[in-house]
C-alpha cells in the first residue's frame, strides 16, 4: 500500500481529533427519465474499505510507515547538535565581551582523539610528527584534560560563531577583525558570559618557553576535573584556555 502525503496523515489526525473521520459523501443521484421523486443519499459513516479516499486502517498503516523514520530524524537532530569545531579561549569567564581573541584558536577536528600520551613524548621530540600528522613545536605545545599532548590550533579567524558549553545556553560569539594594534575583539549576545559556552570537563593549556619541555608534565597531574585550571610544567609559562563547541560559523 502506498503511503499517503504526510500533510494528509496529519489532516486525517485532525479530523479525528474533532471526531469527523467520514468518508466524503457520496454525490446525489441524478434523477431518472421516470417521474420518480429525486434521491438524495444521506451521507454516513463508512465502513473501512479499500474504496474509502482515506479509511482508519490507511491512516493505521501510514503512521505504522512512519514510525520507522523517527528514530532517523531524530538522530539527524541530534548529529546537528554535535560540536563541528572547538575554540579554544582566554579570558575573564564573567565576562560577556572584551580583547584578546587574536590569542584564541580554532580547532577544525577533535584535537583528543589526534593527540599524544605523555608517555610517547620521547619519540614525539624525536621525530616532531605526531601519529595523526601534525607537527610537533617543543617551545609552543597544548595539553588536554587527560595529559594528552595536542596539536596547537588555528588563528582564530573573524566571523559569527554560533557556541555552546552543552550545558544550558547556546548563543552567538561574534569575532571581530583585528584593528591597526592587531588586537581583535570578541563578544557574546544575549548577555551570555565566556563560563556559559565553556564546555567544563574539556580542559586545555597552552605551554610556552625556551626551556619548556612536555617531558617536565607529570602523569600524575592528571586527569584534571571539569572546571580546574590546568596543571603548571616546570619551566613553562602556561595559558589556560576554556574549550567552547562550534555548532555552526558564518
Amino acid at each position: 500500500m502506498a503511503t499517503p502525503p504526510l500533510r494528509r496523515v496529519l489532516l486525517a489526525l485532525a479530523l479525528c481529533a474533532a471526531g469527523a473521520c467520514f468518508a466524503a459523501p457520496r454525490q446525489p443521484v441524478a434523477s431518472r427519465s421516470s417521474a420518480r421523486t429525486r434521491e438524495f443519499r444521506v451521507p454516513r459513516r463508512a465502513a473501512p474499505s479499500s474504496s474509502s479516499p482515506f479509511s482508519r486502517r490507511q491512516l493505521l498503516q501510514s503512521l505504522t510507515d512512519f514510525l520507522p523514520l523517527l528514530p532517523g530524524a531524530w538522530f539527524v537532530y541530534l548529529f546537528s547538535r554535535l560540536p563541528k569545531q572547538y575554540i579554544a579561549a582566554s579570558g575573564d569567564p564573567s565576562a560577556s565581551s572584551g580583547t584578546g581573541a587574536e590569542s584564541w584558536g580554532l580547532w577544525t577536528k577533535d584535537p583528543g582523539p589526534r593527540g599524544v600520551r605523555l608517555s610517547s613524548y620521547p619519540r614525539l621530540k624525536e621525530t616532531k610528527q605526531a601519529p595523526a600528522g601534525w607537527t610537533f613545536d617543543e617551545a609552543d605545545w597544548w595539553l588536554e584534560e587527560h595529559g594528552l599532548i595536542m596539536e596547537q590550533p588555528e588563528p582564530l579567524p573573524p566571523g559569527k560563531y554560533e557556541v555552546t558549553g552543552d550545558r544550558e545556553v547556546t548563543t552567538t560569539l561574534t569575532v571581530f577583525p583585528k584593528d591597526s594594534e592587531g588586537k581583535q575583539k570578541w563578544e557574546l549576545a544575549n548577555g551570555a558570559k565566556l563560563f556559559d559556552v565553556t564546555h567544563l570537563p574539556c580542559r586545555s593549556a597552552r605551554y610556552r618557553g625556551a626551556a619548556c619541555s612536555a617531558g617536565a608534565a607529570r602523569n600524575e597531574d592528571f586527569p584534571v576535573r571539569p572546571g580546574a585550571m590546568m596543571p603548571a610544567v616546570a619551566g613553562c609559562e602556561k595559558q589556560d584556555h576554556a574549550v567552547l563547541f562550534v555548532l555552526n560559523s558564518q
